[in-house]
C-alpha cells in the first residue's frame, strides 16, 4: 500500500468532490470519505478527502467535525492537511472558514497558513485581496442573494478577519508573479509583523503553480480547490491518466437539483430547452403536508427508462425568498433537501445508476440517502465536477453494488452540463 502523503478536510460535498478531482488531474490517486470514517485506511492511495457538511452549521461544531477529521488523517499517516471551502468564500461573520482554520492551526502548532479561493478555471479570480466571479466581484455576481450564506463583501482580507483572532494579511500578485521564492520571503515578512493567515492573489493557473512549491513545508494550507493543481508536484507525483480510471459505466440516467444557482438555473433551462423531461417540485406543497417525492417517482418511474429525467427545486432568487419568507431560511432549506434526497433514493430503486445532483446541501443530503460511505474519483465532467464511482447501500439494496455519481458545486459547469454529464462518462 503507497503512503498517504495530502490529508484534505472539506466542508461540503461537492466542495470535497472539487478538490478530489483538482488532485486526480495533477496526478494522485484519491478516496473521497463521505463524514469522518470509523476504520482504518484500506486503499492505495496518495491523497483522502474527508468530506463533511460542516460550511452552514454552528461554528462549534464545525470546529468539532473538523478536529475529528484531522485526528483520522493524523492516524494515517497524512504529512500534510488541506482544508477546502468553496470558491466563492461562502462564509457568514462567525464562520465557519475562520473559526475552523484557527482551531486546526492550534491543533497543528501552525503558525502560519495561506488563504485563497482562487479557481481560474472557473472564473474565481483573487486581485488586491478581492474575489472576483468572473468579470465581477463576488458581491455582483448573485452571490449576495445565496439563501445560506449572501457574500455582500468581495474584500477577502476583511471578511476573513471579521472571522479570525488572529491577524490576517494579504500576499498580492506583485509577490505571486515573481515566484516562490518571493512568495517565500513575503510569508517571513508578514510573520514578522504578526500576520497568522494571508490571503493570496492569483488570477491564473500559472500563479497556483507558482504557489505550490512555497507551501511545500508548510502544515497547513486553507484554500478552494484551486491550489490542489501545485501541491502534488511537492510530492514528486506528475498527471497520470491511470489516476482517474472507473469502473465501466451502466443503468439508468437521472438528475436532481436544489441549487439555486444563477449557473443552474441555466444549466435547468437548457435541459428543458433540449427537450429533456423534467419536473419542478414545489417547496410550498411539501410544507403542505404532500408527498412530493412520491408524485415524482411515478412521474419518473415511465420515462427513466428511456431518457435521462430531471427533478429540480432550482428557481430564482426572487421566488427562493418568497418561500424563505413564508417558512423559513432554515426550514425551506432542509424541507427541500430531504425530499430530493428521497427521490434520489427512490430514483435508485428504480434502476438508476448514473446520477447527477446539483446544489452542494443538496449533495450532502443525497449522499447520506444513498448510504455512500467513499467514493472513487474520476474522469472530469466541467472543471470542479467528475464523475465519480461508489459502493452506494442502497444501490445493493436494489440489485446493483455500484452507482455512477457526480456532484455539482450550484455555480459550476457550464449551461450544457447536465447533458454534457451523460456524454463525458459514456
Amino acid at each position: 500500500m503507497g503512503k498517504l502523503v495530502l490529508g484534505c478536510i472539506a466542508d461540503d460535498f461537492t466542495g470535497a468532490t472539487d478538490l478530489a478531482n483538482n488532485l486526480v488531474r495533477a496526478g494522485m490517486r484519491v478516496v473521497q470519505a463521505i463524514g469522518v470514517p470509523t476504520t482504518p485506511l484500506d486503499a492505495d492511495v496518495d491523497a483522502v478527502v474527508v468530506a463533511l457538511k460542516s460550511r452552514t452549521i454552528a461554528p462549534a461544531e464545525a470546529i468539532a467535525q473538523s478536529l475529528d477529521a484531522l485526528r483520522w488523517l493524523q492516524a494515517q499517516g497524512a504529512r500534510q492537511i488541506y482544508f477546502k471551502y468553496c470558491s466563492t468564500f461562502d462564509s457568514t461573520p462567525q464562520g465557519n472558514i475562520g473559526p475552523v482554520t484557527e482551531a486546526l492551526m492550534d491543533a497543528l502548532q501552525c503558525d502560519f497558513t495561506i488563504a485563497t479561493p482562487a479557481f481560474p478555471d472557473n472564473k474565481r479570480t483573487v486581485f488586491k485581496g478581492y474575489l472576483f466571479a468572473g468579470d465581477v466581484l463576488l458581491n455582483e455576481s448573485g452571490m449576495q442573494n445565496h439563501p445560506l450564506t449572501p457574500m455582500t463583501d468581495a474584500n477577502l482580507v476583511r471578511v476573513l478577519q471579521a472571522q479570525c483572532t488572529r491577524k490576517v494579511g494579504l500576499i498580492d500578485h506583485t509577490v505571486v508573479a515573481r515566484g516562490d521564492a518571493a512568495i517565500t520571503e513575503r510569508i517571513a515578512q508578514l510573520k514578522g509583523e504578526g500576520v497568522s493567515i494571508a490571503i493570496v492573489d492569483a488570477v491564473s493557473n500559472d500563479d497556483l503553480l507558482r504557489l505550490g512549491p512555497a507551501l511545500a513545508t508548510m502544515p497547513l494550507v486553507t484554500a478552494g480547490s484551486g491550489v490542489a493543481i501545485g501541491l502534488p508536484a511537492n510530492f514528486g507525483l506528475a498527471p497520470s491518466s491511470q489516476a482517474s480510471a472507473l469502473p465501466a459505466a451502466s443503468g439508468l440516467r437521472a438528475i436532481v437539483s436544489g441549487s439555486c444557482s444563477l449557473a443552474t438555473n441555466r444549466q435547468v433551462l437548457d435541459f428543458i430547452q433540449r427537450g429533456g423531461a423534467a419536473l419542478a417540485i414545489d417547496p410550498l406543497r411539501i410544507a403542505a403536508g404532500v408527498d412530493v417525492a412520491a408524485e415524482a417517482l411515478a412521474w419518473a418511474a415511465p420515462l427513466v427508462g428511456k431518457q435521462p429525467v430531471l427533478v429540480y427545486s432550482t428557481a430564482e432568487a426572487g421566488a427562493v425568498k418568497s418561500v424563505q419568507g413564508q417558512l423559513g431560511v432554515e426550514e425551506a432549506g432542509a424541507m427541500v433537501e430531504r425530499t430530493i434526497a428521497a427521490i434520489a433514493r427512490g430514483l435508485v430503486d428504480q434502476g438508476v445508476r448514473q446520477l447527477v445532483v446539483a446544489g452542494g446541501e443538496t449533495s450532502g443530503a443525497c449522499v447520506q440517502a444513498l448510504g455512500i460511505a467513499q467514493m472513487q474519483i474520476g474522469p472530469q465532467i466541467d472543471p470542479g465536477v467528475p464523475w465519480c464511482h461508489a459502493r452506494a447501500e442502497a444501490a445493493k439494496a436494489a440489485g446493483g453494488a455500484g452507482v455512477h455519481i457526480a456532484l455539482k458545486s450550484g455555480n459550476f459547469g457550464g449551461d450544457d452540463f447536465f447533458t454534457k454529464a451523460f456524454t463525458v462518462l459514456a
